[in-house]
């Protein structure tokens, strides 16, 4: 069981988080869902340790992650929004380097590598450096890095970037192999089709605060609308974005 009680961050006198809490267990996927600046990837780098929160905890199993970092991380799989990768390596030592990390045996990660990144249909480019890759192949590195260690905990930050529309699929199916086999996962994105068909459950994020924790159904009848993206923009957004969309347009023709 992953828990977060009560976590807080500020900057200044701002809280950027406020009093989020939650608890997802086993074979559980939670979307994460807000707009821009609502406190997503905030909540993600605490949840991850990468950042201490000003109040509150993210417990695992009942302890303070803080207790013992590095136990934990070796539990965690996690997929930044931002693909920050040795962009001198290749695909292939990027993966060696984050499985020795890890402690796998050399013949068992070098096993895995391979199988991965033929999966992903970068075998072909296993020893060009990364920095010659496409934004969605170091997409499927960073995946592939958060899942070498057989992690108990995977926490995806906007995962599908950059992907082509097989290899999203793939992670797809992926995600949901991955609950079936006991995983805890928590999906963060702004593709909110994708989280509405994935996500057992959503908790939706605003200026920092939950305002909403259920199941898609659930939403969906107590707030009698027929969609996820439908309940979001009722809870979050509060421009008339048909009428800014027209706007748009009318700018677009604004003759020379």
């Amino acid at each position: 069981m992953l828990e977060a009680r009560n976590l807080t961050k500020a900057y200044a006198i701002r809280e950027v988080v406020s009093g989020v809490n939650f608890q997802v267990g086993p074979s559980q996927i939670l979307g994460y869902l807000g707009p821009n600046g609502a406190g997503k990837s905030t909540t993600v780098k605490m949840l991850t340790g990468l950042i201490e929160p000003t109040r509150g905890a993210v417990f695992h199993n009942g302890q303070d992650i803080r207790k013992d970092l590095v136990a934990y991380k070796r539990r965690l799989g996690f997929v930044p929004e931002s693909p920050d990768l040795y962009s001198h390596l290749s695909g292939f030592e990027y993966l060696q380097l984050a499985g020795r990390l890890r402690g796998l045996p050399a013949r068992l990660l070098e096993t895995k590598i391979t199988e991965l990144l033929r999966l992903f249909s970068l075998y072909p480019q296993r020893r060009s450096v990364i920095a010659s890759y496409s934004k969605g192949m170091r997409q499927k590195i960073l995946i592939s890095a958060a899942l070498l260690h057989n992690p108990e905990i995977l926490i995806f930050d906007e995962p599908l970037s950059g992907l082509d529309v097989t290899s999203a699929l793939i992670f797809k199916n992926l995600v949901q192999a991955l609950a079936a086999q006991g995983k805890i996962i928590i999906y963060s994105s702004h593709v909110l089709e994708v989280v509405e068909k994935l996500c057992s459950r959503v908790i939706i994020i605003h200026d920092g605060k939950v305002v909403a924790d259920d199941s898609v159904v659930h939403l969906r009848d107590l707030m009698k609308l027929p969609s996820l993206e439908r309940i979001f923009t009722e809870l979050v957004v509060q421009e008339d974005t048909e009428d800014i969309a027209r706007q748009m347009v009318e700018v677009m023709k604004l003759p020379a």
